[in-house]
């Protein structure tokens, strides 16, 4: 996959996994992880599906409608390629934090629907419940910020409360942030998310 790692001054924070949305490529979040965590590695990642020309971690149907046999796949191919890096860069696998945005934070909860050691925590802005019917992985103890607009076009509140919720029955500890934005990031979200990111891992 395509990628860039940069390793950071901090040697025991954790790697920051960073997962653009639609559109997007593997230096799209750069700045979000130097305002989240700045001492930190990261490990930015480009989707690997094209629509229209323009990178998505997995394909859709439709707006809102996953390709869910692809989404099944990719997150599966997605947590490989994080194994296959720590090896190759020398990070500790056992301490990925994912930093996604739309569809990036889709993939990222993926992971953590289908895996309970593929990433260590998330910030998850804006993201969608990506599968439903499935027996979720133990996610125990497991730390989750989600950030989210009230006034979404793409999501709709009940959405993402759906995937707090689900989230929660894993066991993962859950953070909610809500604004009353649209789908764009706000630097608000960011700023909760940092101090959120303070409290859990420099602690």
């Amino acid at each position: 996959m395509e990628h860039i790692f940069k390793q950071g001054k901090q040697k025991n924070g954790p790697t920051l996994l960073l997962l653009h949305g639609t559109g997007g490529n593997e230096s799209d979040l750069l700045p979000l992880g130097e305002m989240i965590a700045p001492d930190c590695s990261v490990l930015g990642v480009r989707g690997n599906v094209s629509e229209h020309g323009m990178p998505r971690f997995f394909r859709r149907l439709s707006e809102g409608v996953f390709d869910e046999e692809d989404l099944v796949f990719r997150t599966k191919e997605l947590k490989e390629f994080i194994d296959q890096s720590s090896e190759k860069y020398g990070f500790d696998r056992n301490n990925v934090l994912a930093i996604g945005y739309s569809n990036g934070a889709n993939i990222a909860a993926s992971m953590m629907y289908h895996y309970s050691d593929a990433i260590q925590g998330a910030i998850l802005f804006h993201a969608m419940v990506p599968l439903r019917g499935i027996d979720m992985a133990d996610l125990s103890g497991t730390p989750v910020f989600i950030g989210a607009g009230e006034n979404d076009p793409l999501i709709p509140a009940k959405e993402t409360k759906e995937l707090a919720a689900a989230l929660r029955s894993s066991n993962a500890d859950v953070t909610e942030f809500w604004t009353r934005g649209g789908h764009q990031l706000t630097r608000e979200e960011v700023d909760h998310a940092a101090e959120w990111y303070k409290e859990k891992y420099n602690n």
